[in-house]
């Protein structure tokens, strides 16, 4: 039987976040290679699906999704699991943690691996707005462990939730990326609630099964090595 879900992906991008937890709840789904060396996402096939030519989509019986928190907002929502249910105490808090990682995290972290697309092609300027982008981040994770500390039934549980699987994957890329700039200011013991939150990720089957999908390493939240994946390429 062919699976309901189609995963249009490029190693070690925002997709990864959405095969972690399809591989968490346990869900078959073919893989979709986007080229992004061929600027496969701007494509007019690709575009097609997703208008903003971002990765990932993810197609499903009700049409093609994109956005990473939507994902993982109707997985969670369609299959009853890995988020609080909606109307319960815990979903309100929930919410509000998941959209900060969207709309300010990820966009800040946008703003620091591609900067030009922001402020031009001038180093100097793109230097001190990356210099600002590290600090707001170091605010951003400050909140985020604070939050995590608390040990909500949705962030760094024992059992994960979507949540989870998207900071953790933001971690990882936080000491990596950019490549040629210096990332001394990140240091994951400084945040050691969600350390712990990577830590207890890391030892999952749909970890072990992402990794050797993507080419991701031993310790890919805790310790990142650059992905060496089997097909395409993370940049």
């Amino acid at each position: 039987m062919k699976p309901e879900y189609r995963l249009h992906y490029a190693p070690d991008n925002a997709s990864l976040v959405i095969r972690l937890v399809l591989e968490e709840l346990g869900l078959p789904f073919d893989a979709v290679l986007v080229d992004r060396k061929a600027k496969a996402q701007r494509s007019a096939e690709y575009l097609a699906l997703n208008p903003g030519g971002l990765i990932p989509v993810l197609e499903t019986p009700d049409g093609a999704l994109f956005e990473t928190a939507a994902i993982l907002l109707w997985l969670a929502g369609r299959h009853g699991a890995m988020a609080p249910a909606a109307g319960t105490a815990d979903y309100a808090p929930f919410l509000k943690w998941l959209f900060f990682a969207s709309n300010t995290l990820h966009a800040d972290l946008r703003m620091l691996f591609y900067p030009q697309k922001y402020i031009g092609d001038d180093p100097a300027q793109q230097a001190q707005l990356q210099s600002v982008i590290r600090q707001r981040l170091h605010q951003h994770l400050t909140s985020l462990d604070r939050a995590a500390a608390e040990r909500p039934a949705w962030l760094a549980a024992p059992q994960p939730s979507v949540l989870d699987y998207y900071l953790a994957c933001q971690m990882r890329w936080m000491g990596l990326y950019p490549a040629d700039a210096d990332r001394s200011w990140f240091r994951i013991a400084a945040y050691p609630s969600l350390q712990r939150l990577c830590a207890g990720l890391e030892h999952r089957s749909a970890v072990t099964i992402a990794r050797e999908a993507e080419g991701l390493g031993a310790t890919p939240f805790i310790s990142p090595a650059y992905a060496n994946p089997p097909e395409g390429s993370a940049t």
